[in-house]
This record gives structure tokens, sequence and C-alpha cells, in this order.
């Protein structure tokens, strides 16, 4: 549906997106693309070769953006053109024919025919003065000789057009006629109208060998000082906007699934489409002006709105009864939260007088249960929490601190234009446990006498030379007072310890309005002037609470700048949330916030990042695979997109941290990592946007630049042990537990009337540990699109990173499944038939096709389908209509 960035987006999003989009072109033309033209994001990602290549039945694909660096070595050995192998996992089985263009999606120089364009025209009228045919011809062999020399074999395609040309299309035709007829005659070189299919089977005929392309493109710069590693960051909010939709938009599909889809009801499709154009690259990437990253909010609002309500209603029905196929209208209803972040919660601020409850249910979206801590606010001192057996359960209520307040009081006023009403005092914490792909109940009462703990509140001035300790499980947290940052962290399960610091810092943005080297930095580019470290206020004291479910540290690092440090009872990582904002500018300099956490391990300047969530690509600082480094910018020069998460190693352990959008980030020193949080700057970096990355927000006149508040989570295994944690924790930020909140009173027998628990799988059943559905989805046909993925790679993890079986007839019991077939990834083919088709390539230097594991064909008998490290599988089901039972009712 768009040109997806490959930076910034999430693989779900981009499998969603393109999926959408090949439907589209099939529903409509009849069409199965077989080549992927990526000419404008600003460099290229390993998923993107091989995922969104390769695994949807492209033959190439081509793009415009590479390092200027590598550009260059690239057109001297003649590799602008590769076989790229983006996953070490698949290799040769989902490799793809790749090629750069010499200069970016452009015409060779002077050759530009939009009607005001400087380029000669062709004039042909031999009666006229400027007839000029001999010297078009000349220039057109010239710039194709040109080419050649850089290109293997003697096809080269020319990209004739670029941004905003064609806007009066007979000037270009007209030329290009002329041009072709007139070189042809000419006979040095044969130039033809053509495409990149054409093109690609000419470079397929000539049988030669290619190059061949591990890990990625990222960064990208286009000279010295100009990285494109600032977008990274850009527009933090619309990025965890962006991420919330998508988990969301994968969970209410299911309970569509679940519910059965209703074509005239709300549905999913609205956010599909909202969701579909927010991976373009100026959207998600935060590089378009502020109206039009309006217009993307707006949009996903709306595709929220529709899908809130789809979800309440599919939850009402299931509530209300597990046999129920089609069910129209429920009579319980169902309010959600999505201003949970900042406090704001109307469905869980009820008054619980007596008699009166509050029902939580808590659906997961995930293949495997899951105990978590979940957090609602509440204006009530005296309460109780009850699971679905009706059993009380351990809960504890926590201060609601004043800077949300603030946060809740001004965005609530600016996103609803309403003030709200008075706010909480409490969080109201407790430990729920959700069955696979279902959900659990929860009752939430007044209590006469004792109900939650409370948590205690410690106060510590930083002129004390006190130490404190939080956490009630393996990991603990020894903060001293008279350090400030730092913290000792010990694991006593795993015997990890380490002195972890916690600081945070911002780079000044480039002005470089008068200087030789005009680059600013910008919503694109990031170009620092100088790194500043923020210091800790010392007048303000440190607030830490504790309690039987969770502990809290709770720092005001400065003004603008608020941080609170979690460890949850029974989990071995630390939460960390940050409150950033509003930057300021008085001082008229742009800045870049970053936080950075420091441990005394001897990294050896490697770290690894993630590739849009999926694989993780080795990065050592100051270096690339590719090409010799000239490092101008040490800081921009070595950031790298994170979706999922960063981690670093040495002879003993290794430190994780996950984040909860996609966020830029780096390890510029041993035993550190750094993530930037926000950015506010003040000047456009000449790229495209024409304006400066400076959000700003208004009540009234009450404008301020944007606060982002936002989670990161850090965690230190022994060697060769964090992957686990990576990759089980990573799914559960990427689909967090969906909450739907319903009042009843003493009279609603809600315990006996109603289905408490449910798993949308056989309840003997949970999926592999390393498989997680992405896809389950109700086509309008009737039949139901699923896909499956295996999460680790090869030899990340000694236990999970194998062959893993699922088996379908305990993932969706009480439906008989017909048939299933397999498809190609974005399901505009049979993979039987994509593979048939595919082109094999010749690799330079290659020794025979290496073995690569994958899953074998599925018995339509038995229905267990084999996934191996890495893989993907996209199959269409179809079910006997005989049964109406959908699921099992636990």
């Amino acid at each position: 549906m768009a040109m997806h960035d490959e930076a910034v987006t999430h693989y779900i999003d981009m499998i969603d997106q393109t999926a959408l989009g090949h439907q589209f072109l099939k529903e409509e033309f009849g069409v199965t693309p077989r080549i992927g033209w990526q000419i404008d994001p600003f460099g290229h990602s390993a998923v993107q070769a091989y995922l969104l290549g390769a695994e949807v039945g492209f033959d190439s694909f081509f793009f415009g953006r590479i390092d200027y660096q590598d550009r260059a070595k690239r057109k001297k050995e003649k590799s602008l053109e590769v076989i790229w192998q983006g996953s070490k996992s698949l290799g040769p089985s989902a490799q793809i024919f790749a090629g750069a263009f010499p200069e970016n999606y452009e015409p060779p120089s002077g050759f530009y025919f939009e009607v005001n364009d400087a380029s000669p025209i062709v004039q042909d009228n031999m009666q006229l003065f400027d007839y000029n045919v001999q010297d078009r011809v000349n220039d057109f062999v010239a710039a194709a000789l040109l080419q050649a020399n850089i290109t293997r074999t003697n096809h080269i395609m020319w990209t004739m057009g670029t941004d905003f040309k064609y806007q009066y299309a007979h000037t270009w035709f007209r030329q290009l006629d002329k041009l072709i007829h007139y070189v042809n005659m000419d006979g040095r070189v044969n130039a033809l109208y053509s495409t990149p299919s054409i093109y690609t089977d000419a470079k397929y005929a000539t049988n030669e060998s290619w190059p061949i392309k591990t890990d990625d493109f990222f960064p990208y710069a286009d000279r010295a000082n100009g990285y494109w590693t600032g977008y990274f960051t850009s527009r933090p909010a619309i990025k965890r906007y962006v991420r919330l939709m998508s988990g969301y938009y994968l969970a209410a599909r299911q309970l569509e699934f679940f519910r059965g889809r209703v074509n005239s009801g709300p549905n999913t499709d609205s956010l599909a489409d909202a969701l579909a154009i927010a991976q373009h690259h100026d959207a998600v990437t935060g590089t378009e002006k502020q109206h039009v990253a309006n217009d993307y909010s707006k949009r996903l609002s709306i595709g929220y709105k529709e899908a809130e309500e789809l979800v309440s209603s599919s939850l009402a029905c299931l509530v209300e009864s597990p046999l129920l196929t089609r069910c129209q209208n429920p009579v319980t209803k169902f309010q959600q939260c999505p201003l949970l972040n900042i406090s704001y919660c109307p469905a869980s601020e009820v008054d619980l007088v007596q008699g009166k409850n509050l029902v939580i249910v808590v659906y997961n979206s995930l293949g495997w249960r899951r105990n978590e801590v979940i957090r609602i606010p509440v204006i009530e001192a005296n309460v109780r929490v009850h699971d679905s057996n009706g059993i009380e359960i351990e809960s504890q209520l926590l201060p609601q601190a004043e800077k949300y307040v603030d946060l809740r009081n001004y965005y609530v006023k600016a996103y609803l234009g309403q003030t709200p009403p008075k706010a909480p005092k409490y969080w109201l914490a407790f430990t729920v446990s959700v069955p696979p792909l279902g959900f659990s109940t929860y009752t939430v009462s007044t209590a006469k006498r004792t109900g939650s703990t409370r948590s205690s509140v410690d106060i510590y001035k930083s002129s004390e030379k006190s130490k404190f300790d939080v956490g009630q499980g393996n990991l603990k947290l020894t903060f001293s007072m008279d350090q400030e940052k730092c913290t000792n962290y010990v694991n006593i399960r795993n015997l990890v310890e380490e002195q972890v610091e916690l600081s945070y810092l911002y780079y000044s943005g480039y002005n470089g309005t008068n200087q030789k080297d005009p680059q600013n930095s910008g919503a694109y580019i990031f170009r620092p002037n100088g790194t500043h470290p923020i210091n800790h206020e010392k007048k303000v004291p440190l607030t830490v609470l504790h309690g039987p479910v969770l502990d809290e540290v709770h720092q005001q690092i400065n003004p603008w700048i608020y941080q609170i440090t979690r460890l949850y009872k029974g989990k071995e990582h630390v939460e960390v949330e940050f409150i950033v904002g509003p930057i300021p500018i008085e001082d008229g300099i742009g800045k870049e916030v970053a936080t950075r956490i420091s441990t005394t391990m001897e990294t050896n300047n490697t770290f690894y990042t993630d590739s849009n969530g999926r694989d993780f690509i080795k990065r050592i600082r100051d270096y690339r695979t590719d090409w010799d480094l000239e490092v101008n910018q040490p800081a921009a020069g070595n950031y790298y997109p994170i979706n999922l998460g960063i981690y670093t190693e040495d002879n003993k352990t290794e430190f994780s941290v996950l984040v909860d959008r996609a966020i830029g980030g780096s390890s510029l020193q041993d035993g550190q990592i750094e993530l930037m949080v926000h950015r506010r700057l003040l000047l456009d970096d000449s790229r495209g946007v024409d304006e400066a990355l400076n959000e700003t927000d208004c009540v009234g006149d009450d404008c301020r630049g944007l606060t982002v508040q936002g989670k990161f989570y850090y965690r230190i295994d022994p060697l060769g042990e964090g992957a686990k944690w990576r990759r089980t924790f990573g799914q559960e930020i990427y689909s967090p537990l969906l909450l739907a909140f319903a009042e009843k009173d003493d009279k609603d027998d809600w315990m006996n009337s109603r289905v408490l628990t449910f798993s949308g799988i056989d309840s003997s059943y949970a999926l592999p540990d390393n498989i997680a559905i992405i896809t389950l989805q109700e086509l309008d046909d009737g039949t139901v699109l699923l896909r499956l993925a295996h999460l680790y790679e090869i030899e990340e993890d000694k236990d999970l990173s194998v062959i893993a079986t699922v088996e379908l007839k305990k993932l969706l019991p009480g439906r008989k499944i017909k048939e299933v077939k397999e498809m190609s990834l974005s399901a505009n083919q049979e993979r039987t038939e994509m593979e048939k088709k595919r082109l094999a390539w010749k690799v330079e230097g290659s020794s025979g096709s290496k073995q690569v594991s994958r899953g074998g064909p599925v018995d339509p008998k038995e229905l267990n389908v084999e996934l191996a490290p890495m893989e993907i599988r996209t199959f269409i089901l179809d079910f006997d209509d005989v049964s109406n039972q959908l699921f099992d009712a636990l």
C-alpha cells in the first residue's frame, strides 16, 4: 500500500501493509508482482531483502539510497548489483537479486525533460538554428558508456524521472521517443522503453555470477556530515502510536475471527488501511511536515475507534456464550482506555460504592500463558481484587505521582478537548494470569477493612549517605545516594552482579547556516555539535515505593526529565519509564536527548541491533563490513535503528535493552548502551521536509513543546542466555495485554451467568516457546489467514534455535479444517507456484548450495506445521461449516 520505510518499521507491519497492497493488485488487476521497487527509503534492511523480497516471491528488487562511501567502492568494483542473503538462518533459500542505482533514482545528468528543466530538448527540425540531434545522441551514448563501465553485463537501467516529475508527461515522452529513435539509428547503443521485470530477465539470461551481500545498508549517509540517523527517533510519540496500534490490530483480528467477521458491522479494515499508510518512508519515520503527521495520527485514531468497537463487542460475545457463532447483539458493554499511559481511564476511575464492582477482562493475544502485573488508576483506597475463581488476590496501591497529574490534565485537554475530572490518587497493581489466545476476568470491589496493600513510601535526600535496595525476588538493585546515578545489579539465581549507571545527556543540534559545510541537524539528519551531560537535580529528593507486587524508584532528573525504575515481583528485568519534555529551546539551540546505561563490561567495540524486530545484526564501532569507513561523525555514524532491542556481551555476560517503539541507539563506548529518546530541533536539514522538527501542543494559549513518555527494559544474563528473554519478553512488549472494563452491581450474577476464562486454543495445548502467531484473520470469503513465525535465529539459543512443530488441530479446536494451502508471505500466490517460478541466480565463489533448514510440507491428515529458525509460514485455511463451537471454554 505504501513504499514503507525499512529502518523504523516492525516486520509484522511490513508484512501486513505489503499483503494489503498485493491483495489489492490481485483483486483489481489480477496481477502478482515479481519485482520490488524500494527506491526512496533511507537505507535498506536485511528483513526487506529476505522477507519482503524473496519470501513474497520477488525475483529482484531495486533501491536508491546507499552510503556514499559504499556506492563509490561498488562503482569501482562493479558491485552495485548483488545477490543479497539477508538472513544467516535462511541463507541461500531466501536470497534475492538486488540492485542499487549509480546516483540515486535520477536520470543521467542532462536528461531531465519537465517543462522548465534546463536540459536541451532533442531539436530534430533541420531548418532551425538549434538543430542538435547528433549532439544529443553523443551525450546519450557517453552517459550510457559511463554507466556501462560500472555495471556487469551489457544491460543498464536508466530511471527516467524523479520526485515531482511527469507533471507534464507529454514533454518527457516526446523527448524519449526521439532519443530512442535517433540513438538506435546511430547504432552504438540500443535504447528501449523497459520495465524492471524486463531488465531483471535480461540480466538473468546472461548467466553472470554476482557478488554476495549479507547484513544490511545502515546507517545511510549521502555525504561526510549527512548521516540519516536522526529519523530513527524523530517524532517518538507517533512511533509509539504506530507500535501500539500494530499490536492492537493483531489482537483485534483474532477477536474478529473468534466472533466471526461481519462485513456490515465494525471491522478492522479502517485500522489496517491507516496502519499501512503509516509505514510510509515519510510517516513513521517522522520526516513529514507537522500537518501531515497530524493527518496520519488522525487516520490511526479513526481506525482505532472502529476496531475498539469491534473488540468490545467481540469480547462481549465471548463472555456471554462460547457456543454462539456470528453473535449479533451482546448485552455487555465494555470500555477500553487508550490514554492509560497518562493515567486517564474513566472506566476504572469509578466510585465503587457498596455493591458496585468493576469487572476487568484481560485478553492475551500470544500463544502462551502470561503472568504479568497490570496497573489501573483508581479513586478509592479501600479496594480488593478477586480472580476468575472468586479468590481474593494480592494487590498493591501506589500513590499517583504529581508528574502524572500535570501530564494527564494537559494532554487529556489537548486530545479530548475537555478537562478531566480530578486525578485519581492511586494506581492499583496486581498480577494477572491469562491463558493463550484467551482471557481471564478480575473484579475490583470495595473492601470493608483490609484490601489492597498500600505501598510504603520512603523519601531520600541527596545529601544523605544512605543505601537502599529494591526488588523482592531473584533480582535486586542497590541504590547509593552519594553516587546518584549508580546502582548495583545483582541476580542471585544466575549469580550475575554488575555496576549499572543510568544517565541522560543531550546533543546540541548543529547549526550550519553560515558554515562552509551548511548541514544542519534535522528530521532526517543527526549532526551533533557537542555532547552535554544532564546533571541530576540535587534539591529534589528521591521517592521509593515498596509493596508486595512491585517496587518503584522515582527520580526528578532535572526540571524536564522524570524517571521511574520498576522491579516486579517474580520478574528478572528492570523497567525504566521516562517522561522527557518539553525540551527547552530558550537558548536558541535544538537538542537531541539520549539516555545512557553504562556497565563495567569489556565489549570490544561490538554490539548487536535488531533488523525490524527480527534478526540481530552484529555492529562494530567505526567499522563497515563492505568498505573501509572514513569516520566523520563518531556518534551519528555509529547510530542504528532499533525496533526490538540492542545487546552487547563480554566473555562472561550479555547485557540486553528492549524498547517500546522504534528508536535510534548505539554503543559508543565499551560496556555502554545509548538510546536517543526525544529530539527537538529548530532548523531544517534540507532533505525535503522544509520545516524544523519542533513538535508542540496547545491547550488554549498554553503551547508547549511535546512531552514524550515511554519505557525501556534491561537485563543482564550469563553469556548465551539472553536470547530467551529478548525473544519472549520482546513479543510481550509488542502484544501488551488488552484490558476491557465493565461495571456490575450485586444483582448481576456475573460469576454464574458469564464465561470467566476462555482460550481460543485447546485447553491442553500452548504454542511452543519459540513460535508466535503473527496473523490470525478471517478474510471476506470466510477462509482464514494464519501466519506462524519462529522467533529464534540459528545458534541463538541452545534449546530454542531448533525446528518446532505446531498442531493446527489443537491450535484451532472446534473447527474442522477442510483444506490448508501454504501461501507466499503476502498470501497472493501458493507457495509451490512461487517456488517453481523463482529464478536461481549464480553467486560468485559459491561452491554449491549450503543446506538450509526449512519446515516440511503439511500432511493434510495430521495438520502439523514445522518451522525452522527464523522461518515464517503463511496459510489459508478453509473450514467445514458443520461445527458451530468456536473454541473450548475453560
